[in-house]
């Protein structure tokens, strides 16, 4: 099993995902167009077997109808994006496990907040979880929104409950590349967070649109304003000392949406 990330370099900055199987066969995650999906298929000499969608928002599902039309495989989807996400063949639910190869497999997780038809995808080899597709649920240094049907409530128990729970070394594979954007946004509240000022030189270094740079959960934990509720610097530049983390989520929240 191999992971191919590639920056679309699309207007809204969005990822595009291939998961090369051993059989020779792969799977598209949020295809930005047939046209990098096809080529993406070319170079590596595979069959595409079926399209997961986390959402069902237009730049994540804009690849569909060419690419079920070319090649004649499945949808994978949330439940919700039924009537929304085109050619949705197969219903995915929380804790489902995907073979991928001997040994590795997807687990669902369902992940409301940027929408209410979002999943996320972990990774786990021998037992492991190594990597996680995040969508727009989570971002590198940064979460969704909740614009255009999400819900703040359920995005904050998403986060802390799904991902400030995750291993350190798993690996975050975003929707988009928002990572300088994020790390400036978390200067803008913790000005001395030096693991975000050196983060932001690689960002502004990072010129790769093949091996983007990427963030583990580790990282997030000190670059991530959203890992960092009961952080003290960011508290007292939000005036909310003593508040609840679920306040300072959204304090973050609303905060960033004006940013």
């Amino acid at each position: 099993m191999k992971i191919h990330q590639v920056y679309t370099q699309s207007v809204l900055d969005n990822f595009t995902y291939l998961i090369e199987l051993n059989d020779g066969s792969a799977i598209a995650i949020d295809p930005w167009d047939d046209v990098i999906t096809n080529q993406l298929l070319v170079d590596n000499s595979l069959s595409l077997k079926a399209i997961i969608n986390t959402h069902e928002h237009w730049d994540h599902i804009q690849g569909n109808e060419a690419l079920v039309a070319q090649h004649s495989c499945e949808v994978w989807a949330h439940a919700n994006g039924q009537d929304k996400i085109p050619g949705l063949s197969r219903v995915l639910t929380a804790g489902e496990l995907i073979t991928l190869d001997s040994g590795v497999e997807l687990k669902v997780l369902d992940t409301p907040g940027h929408t209410l038809a979002h999943l996320c995808f972990l990774v786990i080899e021998q037992g492991v979880p190594q990597a996680v597709f995040t969508g727009d649920t989570l971002f590198n240094a940064g979460v969704g929104h909740c614009r255009g049907g999400g819900d703040i409530d359920l995005l904050y128990q998403t986060i802390v409950e799904q991902f400030h729970s995750l291993d350190d070394a798993v690996v975050i594979y975003p929707g988009h590349r928002y990572l300088e954007n994020n790390l400036r946004f978390t200067l803008s509240l913790e000005p001395e967070n030096q693991d975000a000022k050196d983060w932001l030189v690689r960002a502004l270094e990072d010129n790769d649109p093949v091996n983007p740079l990427t963030t583990c959960i580790g990282d997030e934990r000190k670059l991530n304003t959203f890992f960092r509720l009961n952080s003290k610097a960011l508290r007292s530049t939000l005036n909310l000392p003593s508040d609840s983390e679920k306040s300072v989520f959204n304090a973050l929240r609303a905060r960033r949406d004006n940013w």
